[in-house]
């Protein structure tokens, strides 16, 4: 074979390396879950939404087939009860809520959230899912587009005054949890992400939601509850991306940095750490700095329009 036949094969070979590798990050790389028209709504529900205490919401409120609403919330954005937008609002979650369901999953998310860290991705919960104390850090690595779904075949549950925390370009806005059945916030619980429970949604006393409670078919049960809606530059209709509108990051905090690949690290005994998952973890080729979080908390401001 003479050089010239050698230098095309060569060539030809790292081409086609090339384009297996952007292939393979394409399929990893998750999309926005398209909200369509419910994501305009804090809170969206099934049968009825209660409240209790000076509760404050700054997208809308919407309902349907039901018609009941108590408790009068402070709602900033339109309320919809049984109307067709709020029939619209619920089938786009249908559509959403089944989208988000059927995405390949990337790993588990095992049984407890707590002190854990995910990259990007899809992680799945083979039952319920628990953050039983402290905090879970979804870390974007960077890029402010970076996508987190979590499939949860049944209940969602969080402790009380637990958070989700949100590190290096992570945007609320693109956080989504899929609840088989329900979902329930703890006393204090700072929460980011839209929820898409099949069932109910109860967020109890003074738990804060950076993002969206939707539930299909039941009841939306809120306390003192302050929900600020959080859109990306490009989601004006439900879909994620981009840099949030408003509702800014606030530091507060710092988490070992992860490789590009996924985390490793150690794990309690008896337990198997799930892809793009770590606990307390640092990496075989020495540490980065740490990256300082970036933790959605409410913006009480007039401009947040959801």
């Amino acid at each position: 074979m003479n050089r010239g036949v050698q230098r095309i094969s060569i060539a030809l070979a790292a081409l086609s390396m090339s384009t297996l590798l952007f292939a393979s990050s394409a399929l990893a790389a998750a999309a926005p879950v398209g909200l369509g028209t419910a994501a305009s709504f804090s809170v969206l529900a099934g049968s009825t939404v209660t409240n209790t205490g000076p509760t404050t919401m700054f997208g809308g409120l919407g309902l349907s087939p039901g018609s009941s609403v108590t408790g009068a919330p402070h709602v900033l954005g339109a309320t919809h009860v049984d109307d067709a937008v709020a029939i619209g609002a619920k089938n786009a979650l249908t559509t959403a809520y089944n989208d988000a369901a059927a995405r390949p999953s990337n790993g588990s998310a095992g049984t407890d959230l707590a002190g854990q860290v995910f990259l990007p991705g899809v992680r799945t919960a083979s039952s319920s899912l628990l953050l039983s104390s402290g905090s879970v850090t979804l870390d974007a690595q960077g890029n402010p587009n970076a996508v987190f779904i979590f499939q949860i075949a049944t209940t969602l549950i969080t402790g009380s005054n637990t958070s989700v925390e949100l590190i290096d370009g992570a945007q609320a806005c693109n956080v989504f949890w899929q609840v088989g059945s329900s979902a329930t916030l703890g006393t204090g619980t700072s929460f980011v992400g839209t929820i898409m429970a099949s069932a109910t949604i109860t967020a109890n006393t003074a738990a804060t939601v950076h993002g969206r409670l939707l539930a299909s078919t039941g009841a939306v049960n809120l306390d003192t509850n302050t929900i600020t809606t959080s859109n990306c530059a490009s989601s004006e209709t439900g879909i994620g991306g981009g840099t949030e509108t408003s509702g800014a990051e606030t530091s507060g905090g710092s988490s070992t940095a992860t490789n590009g690949v996924g985390a490793t690290g150690t794990t309690k005994p008896g337990t198997t750490a799930a892809p793009g998952a770590k606990q307390g973890a640092t990496h075989g080729h020495g540490h980065k700095k740490a990256k300082p979080k970036s933790h959605a908390r409410p913006a009480l401001h007039g401009g947040f329009t959801g």
